[in-house]
């Protein structure tokens, strides 16, 4: 691999005296040029108080839909272990170190908003590979709140605010959930111990997906990745969390950045559950169904490396909101899943960002595939950088010594899996265990120790108890007895016990 300084693309030196965007030296930067002295009118060929006053009023894109608050910062991962049975992607090799960006976020939460909201954190990391960018994107938890994209513009509404008052609601927000059954597991997840990080140092990440892998003879295997803390999972208590937002909306975010500039570099253990093709057909629960989890007992996670953050951006704006990840960015050897909510976000994910950034954002620095060739016929456009040289085509086919499309690929690298049928809206077929409600039920019951289903409990009662419409209320009530009968029990004491006394911190 070529030695790149990535860090260091669109970096631009200093001077020793100001000039304009385009270089010419100016006269002032605290005083317009005037007609008939200091008191008179500002002139119109005054081109760089011109200039500098509409960059200034250009200077933002808008913000993310979702995830729009967060930080991030640059590293490496490297693979220690053989997988090259599994996979025959070049950035998963034993050995193989790749240069990346990982962004971590809220998902609710404007770009204003405390870091510290109880609320699920984006995972998001692009990896600058030899065979083009793998982006992997997806939360601290394993599972999420719905199975079909289709859903997502309505659940991230309930979650963001009332369009009369813009204020955030509690009510709407069960109303969804309770009429989304599916959205029980991560919701268990979000009133629990770890529903607040610590930090982004000491939180898991996962893949959330299933994605899959395709070795060198073809074969293919489904794959869950985790992305395990080597500093350990912590969270914060929702006392602890609004104390915080009080005085630091940006915790995690400086938090990052501080551990970052002292050398105490943060490191994930990389690790993946492996499922044969076949199985996926078969397996008692749905492994393409983005709100369920495959058991660690059928499937052990595999360590397989692990990755460092060590690199700060040089700039926020140009390294971090201008970074541009999907779920599509795929290499050689992965490849996604017949996951509704995966396949939806492949086509949201870079429609975002041709709104927001616009159509050449694959041209920009922090998203330009460093380590491999770009021989792509797309050209022209708004803020269009690369271009190619003035004897090659602009189409194809040709017969001028341009690129040809299917050289240097197998057939196997093409997505695919097996499906009939005719095309429906519907839900997946229900296997063995494919309710709703067992895995959360589970979770509770099995998992948390007795003081995380307490502080679960508390969340939940502190949280429905703001709830204004008693019909939605009460739904609540059933939707956690659904999950656990005791749980919903302890649900519903809890919540009129609370009745009449300071609302709880959630």
């Amino acid at each position: 691999m070529a030695e790149k300084n990535i860090y260091e693309d669109g970096l631009r030196p200093t001077g020793e005296f100001t000039t304009d965007q385009l270089g010419k030296p100016v006269q002032s930067d605290a005083h317009s040029l005037t007609s008939g002295g200091p008191d008179g009118v500002i002139a119109l060929h005054d081109t760089y108080v011109v200039e500098k006053l509409a960059a200034f009023d250009r200077e933002r894109v808008p913000e993310r839909v979702v995830h729009a608050k967060g930080g991030g910062a640059f590293g490496e991962l490297e693979i220690t272990e053989d997988v090259s049975e599994y996979t025959r992607a070049a950035v998963f090799q034993k050995g193989t170190k790749t240069p990346m960006l990982a962004r971590f976020s809220t998902v609710a939460g404007e770009q204003g908003s405390p870091d510290t909201w109880r609320d699920p954190r984006g995972f998001a990391l692009k990896f600058y590979t030899t065979e083009g960018n793998l982006d992997i994107v997806g939360n601290n938890t394993p599972i999420f709140f719905i199975r079909d994209g289709i859903k997502f513009p309505d659940f991230i509404h309930s979650q963001k605010r009332l369009p009369g008052s813009g204020l955030r609601d509690n009510t709407m927000q069960w109303d969804f959930w309770t009429q989304s059954p599916e959205s029980a597991h991560q919701v268990t997840y979000l009133m629990g111990s770890r529903g607040i990080p610590k930090n982004w140092r000491h939180m898991n990440g996962y893949g959330s997906h299933t994605y899959q892998w395709v070795n060198e003879a073809g074969e293919r295997f489904w794959v869950k990745y985790h992305f395990i803390s080597e500093q350990g999972v912590e969270g914060l208590t929702g006392e602890e969390a609004a104390h915080i937002a009080g005085q630091d909306a940006d915790a995690h975010r400086r938090d990052l950045y501080d551990s970052i500039d002292k050398g105490d570099f943060p490191a994930w253990s990389v690790e993946v559950q492996i499922m044969p093709y076949e199985d996926g057909k078969t397996y008692k629960v749905n492994p393409f169904d983005v709100t369920k989890t495959i058991s660690h007992k059928d499937y052990p996670r595999k360590k397989i490396g692990r990755f460092v953050l060590n690199q700060n951006p040089l700039n926020y704006f140009a390294q971090i909101e201008q970074a541009a990840f999907s779920p599509g960015n795929t290499v050689p050897g992965h490849e996604i899943s017949p996951d509704k909510m995966l396949m939806t976000r492949v086509f949201s994910y870079p429609d975002t960002h041709r709104h927001r950034i616009g159509a050449n954002f694959a041209d920009l620095p922090v998203n330009y595939p460093h380590y491999a060739e770009n021989n792509s016929y797309s050209h022209d456009g708004p803020m269009r950088y690369t271009f190619k040289a003035p004897t090659q085509p602009v189409y194809a086919p040709n017969t001028v010594g341009g690129p040809v499309a299917g050289q240097g690929v197998k057939p196997a690298d093409e997505m695919r899996w097996e499906t009939d049928g005719e095309m429906v809206r519907a839900a997946a077929t229900l296997r063995a265990e494919d309710d709703d409600f067992s895995q959360p039920g589970k979770l509770y019951s099995e998992v948390m120790d007795a003081e995380e289903q307490q502080i679960l409990v508390d969340n939940i009662a502190g949280h429905v108890g703001d709830v204004q419409d008693e019909t939605i209320k009460e739904r609540a009530f059933q939707y956690w007895e659904n999950v656990h009968p005791e749980l919903g029990k302890r649900v519903r004491e809890a919540e009129a016990a609370n009745r009449g006394a300071d609302a709880k911190y959630v």
